[in-house]
């Protein structure tokens, strides 16, 4: 779903340069595009709410949104989703909103709220949002309200403190990754939005991947892979390899109750693991043996796992 070419963060409003950031796309966007007032663009609630931003690879701001706070009579509320027109259509809006989604059940709200431009309901949707309500206007342009119940997060703890060597880099979660792999004996779990192409699709790790399925009594490799559509279109060599040793190699797809954590991680069996707070990035933390992290990440993986049906867009693809 998210290509590598970008990322998405939350930002602190109260810091001037990030604060500009998101002004920045928001100018860009509603004000001149969308000819929004100035005076309702801006409002009290940015310096309370919860702000996110994409970014190229440069550093620039490509894309922001905001959650809001509960208020005496809503409940919280994500708003003033923008994205470049030049970055649109490349999966930079659904990156921030995983992001504010995961931040707003990291906060243990309960329920999320929306005002939606009517044409991207549809959009909204996909994430679980539902429209009710009669169409309405707000700044001349016509919206609906959205609404989406949300469950207590039960994924790992994303705060849980670094007990591993910390990971800060791509080349450094590669490492970290065949590592891993080359590890294992008998056994590899992977939790991940698409493949990761960036740490899985090299020969030494193809080549490892292969070595552990032909070795592993049953199904030694699992994976979880939240955004099958995204591989499909990728037509990355794991799903190949996947396809050729399937009794090896298993690929399952998440339900929706459980596509929202935002996270990435890798498991071996002995003790090893790598885990990232945000699949669209590569900073984390991993060890060659953290039997407490690894105990509470193999947990969450068994619980998705039960629940995930078969991947079959991965069987499906045509390389």
């Amino acid at each position: 779903m998210i290509d590598n070419n970008f990322s998405a963060e939350p930002v602190d409003w109260s810091n001037p340069r990030q604060r500009d950031a998101c002004r920045a796309v928001r100018e860009e966007v509603f004000v001149v595009e969308q000819r929004v007032p100035q005076t309702e663009e801006w409002d009290e609630l940015d310096a309370v709410s919860q702000h996110v931003v994409a970014r190229d690879l440069d550093g620039q701001t490509i894309g922001t949104g905001r959650l809001a706070p509960p208020q005496a009579d809503a409940p919280p509320r994500i708003g003033r989703m923008a994205v470049l027109k030049s970055w649109r259509g490349r999966h930079v809006g659904e990156a921030i909103l995983h992001a504010l989604i995961d931040r707003a059940r990291t906060l243990g709200y309960l329920s999320l709220e929306l005002h939606a431009q009517s044409h991207a309901l549809a959009f909204y949707a996909r994430f679980g949002f539902t429209a009710y309500g009669e169409e309405f206007f707000e700044c001349e342009i016509a919206h609906r309200h959205m609404r989406r119940e949300l469950e207590p997060l039960r994924g790992p703890d994303r705060n849980t403190p670094v007990r591993g060597v910390a990971i800060a880099s791509r080349e450094q979660a590669a490492a970290a990754m065949l590592a891993l792999i080359q590890a294992a004996k008998c056994e590899l779990r992977l939790y991940t939005r698409d493949l990761d192409p960036a740490l899985l699709d090299n020969e030494a790790a193809l080549a490892a991947l292969k070595r552990l399925a032909l070795a592993a009594h049953g199904t030694g490799i699992r994976i979880l892979v939240l955004d099958p559509q995204t591989v499909l279109q990728r037509g990355q060599r794991l799903v190949a390899l996947a396809r050729r040793l399937s009794s090896g190699i298993a690929l399952r797809t998440p339900g929706a109750e459980d596509r929202d954590y935002a996270g990435a991680f890798c498991l071996n069996d002995v003790n090893g693991y790598l885990f990232r707070p945000s699949a669209e990035r590569y900073e984390g933390d991993a060890a060659a043996y953290g039997p407490g992290r690894h105990v509470q990440l193999q947990e969450y993986f068994n619980q998705v796992w039960e629940r995930a049906e078969p991947c079959e867009e991965a069987r499906r693809i045509d390389l």
